[in-house]
């Protein structure tokens, strides 16, 4: 078992996923796909063929650049929570011209590097790394300006929490972004469910290991003797609740130890690793709408496979 971190946040953190795999059924927080790992396979899961989210984001950035700039306006500070790679937020630079950029990552290594990287392709734009859960509330370095702020939360990202915890994370966002400030947010729209079961379920098994993957990092924060192995990946569309749902399936029966804890999962028990909801347009924009924000302007693709929609504040 690995050596665990002793400060109060991971004391927490460790607490809290000990209390998720006691549930019945079990989960886990998605955060936990995202150690330095995690974030590299999720990379490679963006290039797919079967994952069209990724691509279907970035061309409509691309192709509606100008209208996003015109709707935002003047942008001082331009701040993408989960920002990974950083790579879609260089779709707006040139057009948007903040002064700087704020990357908000709980991979902190990973946006550290890619924010450098932006650094060196974008000279004169001023970059930041900070690592933080964007669960919680953010707190940027203070030389971050008030003013001027647009909030950039990419990927359909939003998806992954259940309504109840997307509200509240939109009303964080609705206080990270500030009087006169917005926000730039990406979600995925209902569609046909072979194409977003595919989506979940690539023929290469990548986005299967990256839901294994979670589990070698659950490891390193509980001190778990989880054996990816041992798990099989699960992901079907649930039209109930509009969502993927992601799962790890026992291949087989697994003793499952931690330090001052265990549980014991029988074959073919699963546990929870992720909720991917698709919004309908309307009902997202009512979200907005409720979480604090003002006008809102959106752009979809041609399929109305995915939308972009800029909320004021």
């Amino acid at each position: 078992m690995s050596t665990l971190p002793g400060d109060a946040a991971a004391q927490h953190a460790r607490k809290v996923l000990a209390r998720d795999l006691m549930r019945t059924p079990a989960h886990i927080s998605a955060k936990y796909f995202y150690d330095q790992r995690g974030c590299e396979l999720f990379e490679a899961i963006t290039r797919l063929p079967e994952y069209y989210p990724t691509r279907t984001e970035k061309a409509l950035l691309q192709a509606r650049g100008a209208d996003i700039a015109r709707s935002v306006g003047p942008c001082t500070s331009l701040i993408e929570l989960g920002a990974g790679n950083c790579e879609k937020v260089r779709l707006l630079l040139p057009a948007l011209q903040p002064r700087c950029f704020v990357g908000v990552d709980v991979a902190g290594d990973f946006v550290q590097a890619a924010v450098e990287r932006l650094a060196q392709d974008f000279p004169g734009l001023e970059v930041c790394a900070v690592e933080a859960d964007i669960t919680a509330p953010v707190t940027l370095p203070a030389r971050i300006g008030e003013q001027g702020r647009l909030v950039f939360y990419p990927g359909s990202s939003i998806g992954n929490f259940d309504p109840d915890q997307s509200m509240t994370l939109l009303r964080q966002m609705r206080a990270l972004a500030g009087e006169g400030g917005g926000l730039l947010i990406g979600i995925d729209l209902p569609k046909e469910r072979l194409v977003l079961e595919a989506a979940y379920n690539d023929a290469a098994g990548v986005t299967a290991e990256f839901n294994r993957n979670a589990l070698a990092h659950v490891n390193q924060c509980l001190g778990s003797d989880f054996d990816p192995a041992q798990w099989e990946h699960v992901a079907f569309f649930n039209a109930a609740h509009s969502r993927i749902e992601m799962h790890l399936q026992a291949r087989e029966a697994v003793q499952l130890r931690w330090p001052g804890g265990a549980r014991a999962f029988a074959q073919g028990e699963r546990i929870h690793t992720e909720n991917s909801y698709k919004y309908p347009l309307p009902l997202f924009l009512q979200m907005l709408t409720q979480a604090g924000f003002k006008a809102c302007k959106a752009w979809t693709d041609e399929k109305d496979w995915f939308a972009v929609i800029h909320a004021k504040t």
